[in-house]
């Protein structure tokens, strides 16, 4: 399990060595929503995305041995990119593996950051079976995208700046691929204000997380099919579901639609470009469906902003 410690001791393994993005009131986001909004703008973190705090704090932790052998990754393209940034910055050789339809700016900006990228399958799916098999291959050190303690208390200091920035907060809402965000952010949230409600959000097309709540397990998706490759995750890890089970006051769902009309809203009125995995936590409030009471204030984490303007002129 991991705890408000691990989340604590996580930021100052960080320290200044990333962003503290912003959190930024939304007044008509709000209205429109019925709330008084919030956005956690971790779209404006190094590499795009939240992704780079949980990277961070998993490669410090390398012993020498380990870093000599290099690490591995799989990722659809936030994941990667800061393991790239993080492995160059470490002075880490990095290899992730990424699925063929992963944006080509994602792709793209993994290799520029000096790593090795593997693509292979054209789903997550595909691709987790390719990177299984070539961490027993190659001996690399593995650094998993979301079942880890350590990333997962990485990502969980995006909480402490939600907690910091914003008084008397009463919900906060984030997007749920493998769990890892929400984990590491329901965690610390709730160790330090326990009153405060946390909702995950997935896409109708890859829920990997409702499908585990209802099982009391782990289940392996056979497909996905959703814009929010962010979110696309073909299952949650372990940990991720224990501290969900344990921390997170519901998960909810919302279709492509409904992320697409996120986007265009917070483009319209915050003028962040957001990507599909970044826009589905305001879809679910703007749907009606996180649960909270009108007027509650309420932060909502903008995960990520890497996407291709092709396709988000196609999704717009």
């Amino acid at each position: 399990m991991v705890s408000l410690d691990d989340v604590n001791r996580a930021r100052r393994v960080i320290g200044d060595r990333l962003h503290r993005t912003p959190t930024l009131s939304q007044t008509t986001l709000g209205q429109m929503a019925g709330v008084s909004l919030w956005l956690k703008a971790e779209l404006f973190q190094r590499t795009g995305s939240f992704k780079a705090r949980g990277v961070l704090n998993k490669l410090s932790a390398l012993g020498p041995e380990e870093r000599a052998r290099g690490v591995i990754g799989m990722s659809a393209g936030n994941h990667a990119a800061a393991l790239a940034f993080g492995a160059a910055l470490e002075g880490i050789s990095a290899t992730v593996v990424m699925p063929t339809s992963a944006p080509a700016s994602k792709v793209a900006a993994t290799r520029a950051y000096g790593a090795e990228v593997i693509l292979h399958g054209a789903t997550s799916v595909e691709m987790v079976d390719e990177y299984e098999r070539l961490v027993a291959l190659r001996g690399q050190t593995p650094v998993h995208p979301f079942a880890d303690p350590l990333v997962m208390a990485g990502q969980g200091t995006i909480a402490l700046e939600i907690l910091e920035d914003v008084p008397n907060l009463e919900a906060v809402i984030v997007g749920v691929g493998g769990g890892g965000l929400i984990g590491g952010i329901a965690a610390a949230i709730k160790g330090l204000a326990p009153h405060v409600r946390v909702v995950g959000v997935e896409p109708e097309g890859a829920p990997g997380m409702t499908r585990a709540l209802a099982a009391g397990a782990v289940v392996r998706l056979s497909s996905v099919d959703t814009i929010a490759d962010g979110l696309a995750a073909p299952f949650v890890g372990e940990l991720g579901l224990a501290v969900t089970l344990r921390y997170v006051d519901d998960v909810v769902l919302v279709s492509d639609a409904e992320i697409r009309e996120a986007m265009a809203l917070i483009m319209e009125r915050a003028k962040l470009i957001a990507e599909p995995a970044g826009a589905a936590a305001y879809a679910a409030l703007l749907a009606g469906r996180s649960g909270v009471r009108p007027d509650a204030r309420v932060v909502v984490v903008v995960s990520g902003g890497n996407i291709d303007r092709a396709r988000l002129k196609t999704l717009l």
